[in-house]
């Protein structure tokens, strides 16, 4: 569901499916293309959020932004299920895991992967195209070419999935 917020509400683009099942909070602008999943909260309360077209939010994500600042996050990013993203910014391309944790003003460089379960502290950068896992998170490889692969095709399922889940929808089933 979508909520205005402090004279400020949420803004998604085409194609973009929003589960009735999520928050999205005043001020946070959702591209195209987009799947915010079951259970996400995406609170623009009192910061922005923004994010790019064809990135997957999938269930259980909570995103937050700091206090009157932004918090970017870019063009087919997967945020696993369970993150939480209180970051500063999210590079196009990148991978947060599953459980991962994204603490206030860290940034991701484009196409990076941080592991399931990985924690990024205030502050922290993770650079472009590298692994990075553990608590704190340690850059531990680039990311190869068969990392991208498979990436590319879960980003790709994403898109279809919000598709079809606008074209067909949830239908309550009676108990």
């Amino acid at each position: 569901m979508l909520y205005r917020f402090d004279g400020k509400q949420p803004t998604v683009g085409k194609d973009t499916y929003v589960s009735e099942l999520a928050s999205v909070i005043g001020d946070v602008v959702i591209g195209d293309n987009c799947y915010i999943g079951h259970g996400a909260i995406v609170r623009g309360d009192y910061g922005r959020i923004e994010i790019g077209d064809g990135t997957a939010v999938e269930e259980g994500v909570i995103i937050h932004a700091p206090p009157g600042a932004v918090n970017r996050i870019g063009t087919r990013v997967t945020l696993g299920h369970n993150a939480v993203i209180h970051g500063k910014s999210i590079g196009d391309g990148a991978v947060i895991g599953m459980g991962a944790v994204l603490s206030i003003l860290s940034d991701v460089g484009t196409g990076a992967i941080v592991a399931e379960g990985g924690i990024v502290k205030a502050n922290q950068v993770i650079p472009e195209y590298v692994v990075a896992a553990g608590n704190p998170a340690k850059v531990i490889r680039d990311v190869s070419a068969d990392d991208k692969a498979l990436w590319d095709f879960g980003k790709q399922i994403y898109i279809d999935l919000a598709q079809k889940y606008l074209d067909e929808g949830m239908e309550p089933v009676p108990v």
